[in-house]
């Protein structure tokens, strides 16, 4: 759709956009790790319960139906399949204002992990059809940075929202009545995403790059026999970086709770402090990591994206640091390179592989790298950390030491895969540009 010659400006206006929906996606999902304690106290539950509703509960089924709405991106509609998407996740954020017990905020939590699931994989097959390969990594990165203003602006503006509301005490709302402060949260984002769909009437459907004779209707069966053929570079990169994104995951989500506990801060401090951290050096991160990926492409290195991952696995190896700080002051501080290297890959991931096959496959493809990432990343990671506190330390204040375990080892097993998969994946790139 655009040649060398053609302006960029409206490809960039999608990309925006499309980065919007994220940022509102993660604000959606990341949020929940600020409310730990309200939600604890209300509910009457423990840390690894609360695990479940950051993870698992909203991951199982985010994964799960990624396959199929990534089937139906390449096929339909990508931009309507996104902006109902948008509409379902703002609905089901919003009842998860409503919860009265565990088992409901649980299940609301499923809804929004399935309103989700057609965002990523429909995002990225029009990014790929909108920008030539060679400034895909740096267009998905623009687009994934949604991931690091989202979670930021969730404890930003989350942390915010709560000094307020708590300052204000219960709410009485007509019809709901008496509102505690972490359900007025789940209210307001939930509206915010349902009049942010309405920015989907200025996306234009790209035509697609590249479809053949057969058009854009391949079987799932047939992606998943290319996969196969190409097992040694699908699977290394897949795992490699879902461990990645099993310690960003893993110790993220238990960031606000490690500064709570260790240091006594306040919800609200936490969010604003964690918030710029994560908005500023996570979006930094990420946009190094897709610039340097193409850059290494235009010097002819194909393998460059899982060279950009194991970089980032040993720089967050080093950038574990901050969990044995002894001041709070201190551990922010070095939290901020932790962040930078857990941000550097989440552009260039996608962009590798949706590189090495055809484009009817892109969407699916691209929801087979989600649902494994997010299984193992977003779905585990919460709660490998939790299982460490509960059962080996049982002791919550030795949730620093629970952190440390689950990021390094998931680090190292990312550049060991990551590094076996070097010599595969310059492989398969040679035989997808012969044929």
């Amino acid at each position: 759709m655009t040649g060398p010659a053609q302006s960029m400006a409206y490809p960039w206006l999608v990309v925006a956009i499309l980065m919007v929906a994220y940022v509102l996606s993660f604000v959606d999902r990341q949020i929940l790790n600020l409310l730990v304690g309200p939600i604890r106290r209300d509910l009457g539950i423990s840390d690894t319960q609360m695990s479940l509703l950051m993870g698992f509960s909203f991951a199982i089924f985010y994964s799960i139906l990624g396959i199929p709405l990534g089937r139906l991106a390449d096929r339909w509609s990508r931009r309507g399949l996104i902006a109902a998407g948008v509409i379902v996740w703002s609905l089901m954020t919003s009842l998860c204002g409503l919860a009265r017990s565990y088992g409901q905020l649980f299940l609301f939590r499923i809804g929004v992990g399935v309103g989700e699931a057609t965002l990523s994989p429909a995002a990225y097959s029009m990014i790929a059809d909108y920008f030539p390969p060679e400034r895909r990594a740096t267009a998905i990165s623009v687009y994934s940075m949604g991931i690091y203003l989202g979670s930021g602006l969730a404890f930003l503006l989350g942390g915010l929202v709560i000094k307020f509301a708590v300052a204000q005490g219960t709410v009485t709302l007509p019809l709901l009545g008496d509102i505690r402060p972490w359900q007025l949260v789940f209210f307001v984002l939930g509206a915010s995403g349902i009049v942010f769909s309405l920015a989907f009437l200025l996306v234009r459907e790209p035509p697609r790059r590249d479809v053949g004779a057969a058009g854009s209707h391949v079987p799932l069966r047939a992606v998943v026999a290319y996969l196969w053929r190409n097992r040694r570079t699908v699977l290394c990169h897949n795992i490699g970086f879902a461990l990645i994104a099993f310690c960003s995951y893993g110790i993220g989500a238990w960031v606000p709770t490690f500064f709570i506990r260790t240091f006594n801060w306040k919800a609200g401090e936490v969010g604003i402090v964690y918030g710029l951290i994560v908005g500023v050096f996570g979006c930094l991160g990420i946009l190094f990591g897709g610039w340097l990926t193409d850059r290494w492409l235009r010097d002819g290195r194909t393998d460059a994206a899982l060279r950009v991952g194991i970089c980032a696995a040993a720089a967050a190896i080093a950038g574990n640091a901050f969990l044995l700080a002894d001041t709070g002051t201190l551990a922010a501080v070095l939290l901020a390179p932790s962040v930078f290297a857990l941000g550097m890959p989440f552009g260039a991931a996608p962009a590798a592989i949706l590189a090495i096959v055809p484009n009817p496959m892109r969407g699916q493809t691209a929801a087979i790298y989600l649902f494994i990432v997010n299984l193992i990343g977003l779905g585990v990671g919460p709660t490998a950390v939790a299982v460490v506190t509960d059962h080996v330390f049982a002791d919550d204040l030795a949730l620093r030491w629970s952190m440390l375990i689950v990021g390094t080892l998931a680090n190292l097993g990312a550049i060991a895969l990551l590094s076996a998969g070097l010599k595969p994946y310059r492989e398969t790139v040679v035989r997808a540009r012969s044929g």
